[in-house]
C-alpha cells in the first residue's frame, strides 16, 4: 500500500486561500490553525508558514490591531495582484522587445563592410601572415636581449647597487673587528680564525 503523498507548499497555499475567498472574513493565526487541518488538510504546524508566504506575496492582506494581528483577502484582491503583475510583465516584455531590436541593428551596423569576399579575405590572410612574422620578430629580439643599451644599463646600475652593498658590509665587518680588539684584547688574527674572515678582506 502506498503511502499517502503530503501537500506541497503550493497546494497548501492554494487551500489556504480558498478559506479567505469562501467565508469572506477575517481571522487570527490562532482560527486559521484550527480551520486549515479541518476544511482543507493543511497540518497545524504549517498553517504559520503557509499564511505568511501568501502575505509576503501579496497575496492576503495582514493587520495588528491592539495585541491582535488580523489576516483576510477578497477574490478581487486576488484579480488585482494578477492585473498588476500581469501589467509588469507585459512592462518587461516591452522593454526586452526594445532591447532585441536595437542590438540587431546594432549588429547590422557593426558587420557593414564586413561582408566575405575575396578582396576581405586576401586581406584577413595578409594580416595573419603578418601578426606571424611580428612574432617571430619580438621572439628573435629576445635572444639579443643582452646587448639592449637598456639592459645594459640597468644590470649596470645594479651591479653599483650590490657593490655598494658589499662595501658596506666590510665596513662594518672591520668596525666590528676593531670593536672586539679593543673591548677584549683579541688578536685580529683570532678573530679572523674564529668567524671564518678572509685574511685579504677589502672593498670591491
Amino acid at each position: 500500500m502506498s503511502k499517502k503523498r503530503g501537500l506541497s507548499l503550493e497546494e497548501k497555499r492554494q487551500r489556504m486561500i480558498e478559506i479567505f475567498y469562501e467565508k469572506k472574513e477575517f481571522f487570527q493565526l490562532k482560527e486559521l490553525e484550527k480551520i486549515g487541518p479541518k476544511e482543507k488538510g493543511i497540518i497545524m504546524q504549517s498553517v504559520k508558514e503557509v499564511v505568511q508566504s501568501l502575505a509576503d506575496d501579496g497575496l492576503i492582506d495582514t493587520d495588528k490591531i491592539g495585541t491582535s494581528t488580523y489576516f483576510w483577502a477578497f477574490p478581487s484582491k486576488a484579480g488585482n495582484v494578477r492585473k498588476r503583475k500581469v501589467d509588469e510583465l507585459s512592462e518587461k516584455l516591452k522593454e526586452i522587445r526594445e532591447k532585441k531590436v536595437a542590438t540587431l541593428e546594432a549588429i547590422q551596423k557593426s558587420q557593414a563592410g564586413r561582408e566575405e569576399c575575396s578582396e576581405r579575405v586576401s586581406i584577413l590572410e595578409a594580416l595573419a601572415e603578418r601578426n606571424g612574422e611580428l612574432k617571430n620578430i619580438q621572439e628573435e629580439i629576445k635572444k639579443y636581449r643582452d646587448c639592449d643599451p637598456e639592459a645594459l644599463e640597468e644590470t649596470r646600475k645594479m651591479t653599483q647597487v650590490a657593490k655598494e652593498a658589499a662595501n658596506r658590509w666590510t665596513d662594518n665587518i672591520h668596525s666590528a673587528k676593531s670593536w672586539c680588539k679593543n673591548k677584549f684584547f683579541i688578536e685580529e688574527e683570532v678573530i679572523n680564525k674564529q668567524f671564518e674572515i678572509p685574511e685579504d678582506l677589502d672593498y670591491v
